[in-house]
């Protein structure tokens, strides 16, 4: 198993970094390759999971190791493939998803990509217990989430006003990171945030 590689960061794709480890090129599946953007061409640490099937092998990466353990946990659910874990872990906030487990919170967690009702039951009957045995749940995780909720809801609609005026998802990607620091902001000031680092960009 690799558990995390150390090198420099050379390239940053959609869906996929690629870290040069002395003259080898690992390319690691992350949830938003863009939150690397400040170590390109420096070197970096990528916690990683190496997912081997009869007919593939593929790094996924993570920032830190909350991120890696939730990932491992969704996709030991049933119904949830690495592609649905990655597209989760895209847009959570790790103790918040902690905490909607614990309270069996469907409401919260089918707000996510491809999570419907029976896949929330299914997290909620798999996962339940076994996430704050590594995930530190915050005596204000209920007010987080509905800060998280209304984020989750401006952020989205701020990306489809962004795609209608013509920006790519690469683009937008790469000012995500800086855009859900705006917890409580509207969707018309986090618009305003994005044009204005996009034009920096």
């Amino acid at each position: 198993m690799i558990a995390y590689i150390k090198g420099n960061l050379s390239t940053i794709q959609d869906d996929a970094v690629i870290v040069d480890v002395q003259g080898v090129g690992y390319e690691v599946i992350c949830p938003n390759p863009f939150v690397f953007q400040s170590h390109l061409n420096q070197e970096l640490l990528i916690y990683t999971y190496h997912y081997v099937r009869e007919d593939q092998q593929l790094l996924y990466g993570f920032k830190n190791r909350d991120e890696k353990y939730l990932f491992t946990k969704l996709i030991s659910v049933s119904g949830i493939g690495p592609k649905g874990a990655l597209a989760i872990l895209g847009s959570v906030d790790i103790q918040d998803f902690a905490a909607a487990v614990e309270q069996e919170d469907e409401k919260y967690l089918t707000g996510f990509p491809g999570v419907g009702k029976k896949t929330a039951r299914q997290i909620i009957l798999d996962l339940k217990g076994k996430l704050t045995s590594e995930i530190s749940i915050s005596g204000e995780g209920s007010g987080k989430k509905e800060i998280s909720e209304k984020m989750n809801s401006g952020l989205q609609e701020a990306q489809e006003a962004l795609l209608s005026l013509g920006y790519t998802d690469r683009e937008i990607k790469a000012v995500l990171p800086e855009l859900r620091k705006l917890e409580n902001a509207k969707t018309d000031e986090i618009i305003r945030t994005a044009l204005s680092l996009l034009m920096k960009n």
